[in-house]
């Protein structure tokens, strides 16, 4: 079922509102996707320390192991997302499951860091497909407001369910199978995704998309890589003519393809979107909330499972209250947000985050399970208030036949924040455990193995004798939670600036409570004023004066 726009009187453009039967049912299919990304995302956390083991990464090949997904996926999810827009969204979902389910397998049978590395690589080009595709398919399936807000609310407590279901059961998978184990629990969800979804979700395009600028592909694709990898590779190594070269050609590559997609008359990406204030600051506040919250969140399994000796089914009990907290906010939040307002609940909630990641910089291997649980409940709670409320944002600020380039712009936010927040977060918890002082009875070689990683320090621990190895293990354990404190302190001073950022940036910004016609002429009309209500013509989130 394609979507048809027709003309109304006086010219405007308006589309058919009429409920779609079976919306409901198409949802359920397509949260499964959802459920999968934040599963897989979660599960891998926890087996990193069973990875290290086997696989024998070094740190940097840890941390690519952690964020080269990331890097792809943002470097892709625009052109994706507007592939779709032209081919079908239902289509490219359905390819993008299998192609996912494939690359799962080949991460799960890994046997060097390298193929590890480009298994998750090829999982990012298929995961690209996958999100922008579900946010714009619930976009074009719920018309009303109301409707479509509690869409995206049960959208993201999936996510946040994902990430409560990955830790407990790839805990379990653990306890009993290898660690390739957490990524082949993807084969029976995306088989049961491509089954029932090719029957129950519509299809859906743009009716008049005009051709996908390849160029433009391969331009989003090199500028946002380069940049990423500048920024990586300049965490842990320092400023390189090498790294400064990346970032140039990265920049220099962005700012060819902002220029290309204003002078193509079918853009990738429509440019007008950024000229509304309120699709802007959600974006914005998305990319800075990942970003602080991201590095300490990959951490966090190490240190539970490898600080405080936690089995892996524990540590995912630990990480539950985050998700239970994120679900019932993203299920309450456009109900908020109607009765309060927008920026109260998006920077409230970013506020309420970042003040638990105060609380974070004390952790230390004697942190209670009590206090644990308790800020992770309150940071699972003010992300799904703010996630939840910024997606309905984004997602109702365009007409739908941009459905997907526009999820597709919020995707790459929530990406390239994690992987910027991986990096650089990462990169100070890599530093600081790195230069942790070994207890001079400690030979030489085995202090530079266990300065690798900390899953290298235990392991070079047990090749020692008692006493030695239980002293490396020590120092090891402390330096490592310095870093992880100091990274949550720079997580929480992220997370507060993005408060301040949404509280002015989403000002007047209200969450439409009735259905609106929309279409490309009345985005145009109002993206063509910077802050122009273009929102509220589109359907979605009005403004006030």
């Amino acid at each position: 079922m394609t979507e048809t726009i027709a003309s109304g009187p006086a010219g405007s453009a308006h589309v058919d509102d009429q409920p779609r039967p079976g919306r409901w049912l198409a949802l359920a299919v397509l949260v499964l996707a959802v459920l999968l990304v934040g599963v897989d995302a979660t599960v891998l956390g926890l087996a990193t320390p069973f990875l290290s083991e086997d696989l024998q990464p070094s740190g940097t090949q840890l941390l690519w192991i952690g964020d080269i997904y990331s890097f792809v996926i943002a470097g892709l999810l625009v052109s994706m997302g507007s592939l779709g827009d032209r081919i079908g969204r239902k289509k490219l979902l359905l390819l993008g499951s299998v192609g996912f389910g494939a690359m799962s397998v080949l991460a799960a049978y890994a046997t060097t860091p390298e193929m590890m590395i480009l298994a998750r690589a090829l999982q990012g080009v298929a995961g690209a497909t996958l999100m922008p595709s579900t946010l714009a398919l619930i976009r074009n399936l719920f018309h009303d407001p109301k409707e479509r807000s509690l869409a995206v609310g049960i959208w993201g407590a999936m996510a946040s369910a994902g990430m409560a279901v990955g830790p407990v059961l790839g805990g379990f998978l653990l306890g009993h199978f290898w660690w390739g184990s957490v990524f082949l629990i993807n084969l029976p969800v995306m088989a049961l995704l491509v089954a029932v979804g090719a029957k129950v979700i519509p299809e859906s395009r743009n009716p008049d998309p005009g051709p996908w600028d390849i160029p433009s592909v391969l331009l989003a694709l090199v500028g946002i890589v380069c940049v990423v990898y500048a920024i990586k590779e300049a965490a842990v190594h320092g400023y390189r003519w090498d790294i400064a070269l990346a970032a140039a050609v990265g920049v220099l590559t962005l700012f060819v393809f902002v220029r290309r997609q204003l002078t193509l008359p079918s853009p990738l990406l429509n440019m007008k979107l950024f000229h509304h204030r309120g699709f802007s600051g959600a974006v914005l506040a998305d990319l800075l909330t990942i970003l602080g919250l991201s590095g300490l969140v990959f951490f966090l399994s190490q240190f539970l499972q490898m600080v405080q000796l936690r089995s892996p089914l524990n540590a995912g009990l630990v990480e539950l209250p985050a998700a239970v907290g994120a679900v019932g906010a993203g299920l309450a939040a456009g109900w908020v947000a109607r009765r309060l307002s927008v920026r109260l609940v998006v920077a409230g909630g970013l506020a309420v985050v970042g003040l638990s990641l105060v609380g974070c910089t004390t952790l230390h291997a004697d942190t209670g399970t009590a206090a644990l649980c308790v800020i992770l409940f309150v940071v699972g709670v003010g992300a799904g208030f703010s996630f939840t409320v910024t997606a309905d944002v984004i997602l109702s600020s365009v007409p739908k036949e941009e459905a997907g380039a526009a999820s597709a712009v919020s995707e790459t936010a929530y990406e390239l924040g994690a992987a910027l927040g991986i990096a650089l977060l990462g990169s100070i918890v890599t530093s600081i455990y790195r230069g942790f002082e070994a207890p001079p009875e400690v030979p030489g070689p085995a202090t530079d193995a266990a300065r690798e990683s900390l899953g290298g320090a235990v392991e070079t621990a047990g090749q020692l004798p008692a006493d030695q190895g239980a002293a490396l293990v020590s120092a090891a354990q402390d330096s490592f939670v310095a870093g992880v404190d100091v990274a949550a302190g720079v997580g929480a001073v992220v997370l507060l600036s993005a408060a301040v950022a949404a509280w002015f940036l989403l000002r007047g910004q209200e969450l439409a409570s009735g259905p609106a016609p929309a279409g490309p002429a009345a985005l145009s009309t109002a993206a063509a004023k910077p802050g122009g209500d273009s929102g509220a013509a589109a359907g979605g989130p009005a403004e006030r004066p």
